[in-house]
């Protein structure tokens, strides 16, 4: 059974402060001894503590920085913990760009093996797939010539139908993304549904809040690297909402995570 669990959990990450030094400064902190490394930390996970069960449906939301695909990629296990604990049961498939692992040189039907093969399939489970996922692309020959001659929404086609053959136990998601053409995407949101519906948990990061509140049972809302609130979605929604609005009308202008995505 699948599960996730994280408690007070801390992640912390240094950035580059200056990108190069002058002569000068060089040669002062050579002869004065000043050797700064130039890097500070960012604190960017503070003890967030959370649990999701087998056959939840959490959404993931707050303002840009807040940490939302950080927490992502801290459960994906992409990031390492500075501290706290991180339990997982679950085989996880990870969509953060659906384009990762892909080879411009090689055939399309070599890069269903490529991408397949990162996330998670084996040459026995996959055997099965590559007609389907050839089949619902619809790219037909082109899939035996190398990727860079394919244009950007024939990459876009064979990205998504190799990333929605998979039968992931925890399915993770930064935005929900788009198809492509619209001839396409009519026929991928089907698939996109019942890909969704596959995985016993499903964990979503994104602005687009209509769908949070529609697919989502429970919201996790991010704020500065914590938990600000978490719990029912159509609850933690609005609060959101309410919260963004005031501080729209604060400090002026625009408010993008009120935009439907």
């Amino acid at each position: 059974m699948a599960f996730i669990e994280f408690d007070k959990v801390n992640l912390s990450y240094p950035i580059r402060e200056n990108h190069g030094l002058t002569l000068k400064e060089f040669v002062l902190r050579v002869f004065t001894n000043r050797h700064k490394t130039g890097f500070r930390h960012i604190h960017a996970l503070k003890d967030v503590s959370f649990s999701i069960r087998d056959g939840e449906r959490v959404g993931i939301i707050g303002y840009n920085g807040a940490g939302k695909s950080t927490l992502l990629r801290t459960i994906a296990g992409i990031y390492p913990t500075a501290s706290g604990s991180r339990t997982l049961e679950g085989s996880i498939c990870s969509l953060f760009d659906i384009n990762i692992g892909f080879e411009t040189d090689a055939t399309g039907y070599d890069n269903i093996y490529y991408r397949s093969f990162l996330q998670g399939e084996t040459p026995a489970t996959l055997k099965e797939k590559v007609a389907t996922i050839a089949e619902f692309s619809e790219l037909g020959d082109f899939l035996k010539i190398p990727l860079r001659c394919y244009s950007t929404g024939m990459v876009t086609r064979l990205a998504f139908s190799i990333a929605t053959s998979s039968d992931p136990e925890i399915l993770l998601i930064d935005e929900v993304f788009s198809t492509g053409d619209i001839v396409f995407q009519r026929k991928a949101e089907q698939r996109m549904k019942d890909f969704l519906h596959r995985a016993n948990i499903v964990v979503v990061v994104g602005h687009n809040l209509s769908f949070m509140e529609d697919f989502c049972q429970r919201v996790i809302w991010m704020h500065k690297g914590s938990i600000h609130k978490q719990g029912p979605a159509k609850e933690i929604i609005a609060e959101y909402v309410t919260f963004s609005e005031a501080r729209k009308r604060r400090i002026g202008g625009e408010t993008p995570d009120l935009l439907v995505a």
